[in-house]
């Protein structure tokens, strides 16, 4: 194994200075992720680790009906927070889903948004055919099992999913990711954070080398919207979802007023549901209306031997949870 720096700067210039220098840099938080692909998988290559750990990016606050989360931020410390537990249960219950509370106590907020894949053809070093890690190689998923991966959003250069239920979540509420870098701050929608994978499954979001988040902005639902987060999994304790869903409604005089969906375990980013919200809005909180929001949820999937199944098991779990936050029985 070739040397590797490590690098604890004191200041948030600092660090976006070290990393923007060099090319072969990448930032560090919990490492709860990066430090599995580095040291354990090796599938990706450092020269620097640069620790942003102790930077001044951590804790939450409220301004004008927004919760601002540092990236640093624990997922623990956030699912503990007075405000999720209030206004933003929905949050909270992917939070306490997504990780083991010996990982929640490590991984970060910012480190959530950004893990990679757990495909197990990207992180076997052995399988030669991956184009996110050796883009133009193929993909060897879509020919080899596959169970755990994408239906929507995918192809035949990329299947590999993306695995965080936190995003589910903030996707389906608005969220809003701060980012600084070399060229200064910027802020760009978690739904247009995340890009799919097309031609190049290597590329996997907006940040240019040396950008960080430093934080995440998440609007705070006025009072009658109810949510869940709904998570299907192998077995009952921490595991990746099969399927999971984040489903909002706000109902005024039984029409549904607003709607919002998303999805995880079944994108190759995390899925919001837009033409689901739209067949939604204006009609009625009954059963029949949300089987048909779930058959347009999953419209034209992508599917291989092995990942079928997820078609039908997320559209019963779209109209479960819809039918729970809504209480219709029809």
């Amino acid at each position: 194994m070739s040397v590797l720096e490590y690098r604890r700067p004191e200041q948030l210039a600092e660090a976006i200075a070290l990393v923007s220098a060099d090319p072969g840099a990448a930032y560090l938080a919990g490492g709860t992720t990066q430090l599995d692909l580095l040291l354990k998988d090796g599938v990706v290559e450092y020269r620097t680790l640069v620790d942003i750990g102790r930077l001044p990016l951590r804790g939450t606050s409220v301004v004008d009906g927004v919760l601002r989360v540092g990236a640093v931020t624990t997922m623990e410390e956030l699912a503990a927070d007075a405000v999720v537990i209030e206004r933003l249960p929905m949050v909270r219950e992917a939070l306490l889903s997504g990780a083991s509370t010996q990982l929640r106590n490590m991984a970060t907020i910012g480190g959530n948004l950004l893990q990679r894949t757990r495909c197990r053809y990207f992180r076997d070093r052995a399988v030669a055919a991956c184009n996110k890690r050796a883009p133009g190689s193929g993909c060897a998923a879509v020919r080899g099992p596959a169970r755990m991966h994408a239906i929507l959003g995918a192809g035949e250069n990329c299947i590999a999913l993306h695995a965080s239920d936190l995003c589910v979540a903030l996707v389906a509420l608005d969220a809003v990711v701060g980012i600084e870098g070399p060229d200064g701050q910027r802020s760009v929608p978690l739904t247009e954070f995340y890009v799919m994978p097309g031609e190049r499954p290597d590329v996997e979001n907006v940040l240019a080398h040396g950008e960080m988040i430093t934080h995440v902005d998440v609007p705070l639902p006025a009072a009658g919207l109810r949510a869940q987060y709904v998570k299907v999994r192998d077995w009952a304790s921490y595991e990746f979802a099969l399927v999971s869903a984040a489903a909002a409604l706000r109902i005024e005089g039984g029409a549904i007023t607003e709607a919002r969906l998303a999805l995880g375990g079944v994108g190759t980013v995390p899925w919001r549901a837009w033409a689901a919200e739209d067949l939604l809005r204006g009609r009625q909180a009954y059963e029949a209306n949300f089987r048909a929001a779930a058959e347009v949820a999953l419209r034209d999937p992508y599917t291989v031997p092995g990942t079928e199944f997820k078609v039908g098991l997320a559209q019963r779990l779209i109209v479960r949870t819809l039918k729970y936050v809504s209480g219709a029985q029809a």
